[in-house]
């Protein structure tokens, strides 16, 4: 394996090893249950410093989680929790009486907790020092409906982290991290700019040759055959304006040639060419 090769693929794994670290700190953090989201939110802001080249690390884990808590995090958590709880005693009513249409019941309650879920998780993923839950949660909810394909990535790391508590209790909590790095992946797809296509550059020596176009042909006409009026008219190539005769009669002056003098009026006035 050649330096370059091996050296990005310890990066890549420093970066995976980062985000099983961090989904333990926000377990840690997320205990109370109450914290959850600002925790989330800590975590994400943790990882965008650390791939970013910033100082990171458990203190500055701990104040990103101080702020989140005072921005909002604490009324977010107990709302969240709320709704989790309504969730699962509909689910638990379902179960224990056969109530009419309960299936139906609780397949929009199971819907309806994963879409607060997936909303939470864009939320705390936007989160920033100074903004408050409030701002972050109706614009995460859109996102959550209007980009089905990042909201299908978030739902893909919430089963694996599901499936791995599942199987084992202490897989969760670095499952966590997983969930938030597939969260601030599908985040990155809607606020990366779009890549322009390079334009083709044309070959010039394959390329024929550029054909120019011909010029105008201007009809000659012997010396004195186009009458001009007494106005000066605007020239336009080799022809003048006037080339159209005037209304006015003309009369051949001696013997001379046609066209040679004509004598016209023009507001009354006599004019001579």
């Amino acid at each position: 394996m050649s330096a370059r090769p091996r050296g990005r693929f310890l990066a890549r794994f420093e970066v995976f090893a980062e985000c099983l670290l961090t989904g333990v700190w926000i377990a840690v953090a997320a205990l109370p249950l109450v914290t959850l989201p600002a925790a989330l939110a800590a975590g994400a802001t943790h990882l965008r410093r650390s791939t970013g080249g910033q100082q990171a690390g458990l203190r500055f884990f701990a104040a990103d989680l101080r702020a989140a808590l005072r921005d909002g995090g604490w009324s977010t958590g107990l709302g969240y929790a709320a709704a989790l709880a309504l969730v699962g005693a509909d689910l638990a009513l379902v179960r224990a009486l056969p109530v009419p249409g309960g299936r139906p019941t609780a397949a929009l309650a199971a819907l309806a907790a994963l879409w607060l879920t997936v909303t939470l998780l864009r939320a705390a993923t936007a989160w920033r020092p100074g903004l408050r839950w409030r701002s972050l949660l109706g614009p995460a909810a859109r996102r959550a409906l209007r980009d089905p394909a990042g909201s299908l990535l978030v739902i893909c790391g919430l089963a694996v982290t599901v499936a791995s508590a599942s199987l084992s209790a202490p897989l969760a909590p670095p499952a966590l991290g997983i969930l938030l790095a597939s969260t601030l992946a599908a985040e990155h797809r809607l606020t990366a700019p779009p890549v322009s296509p390079t334009p083709p550059v044309a070959d010039n020596h394959s390329a024929g040759p550029v054909p120019t176009p011909a010029p105008p042909v201007v009809a000659h006409r012997s010396a004195g055959a186009v009458p001009t009026p007494c106005a000066a008219a605007p020239v336009v190539g080799n022809r003048s304006a006037g080339a159209v005769p005037t209304p006015t009669p003309a009369r051949v002056v001696g013997n001379r040639s046609a066209g040679a003098e004509r004598v016209g009026t023009t507001d009354g006035a006599p004019c001579r060419t």
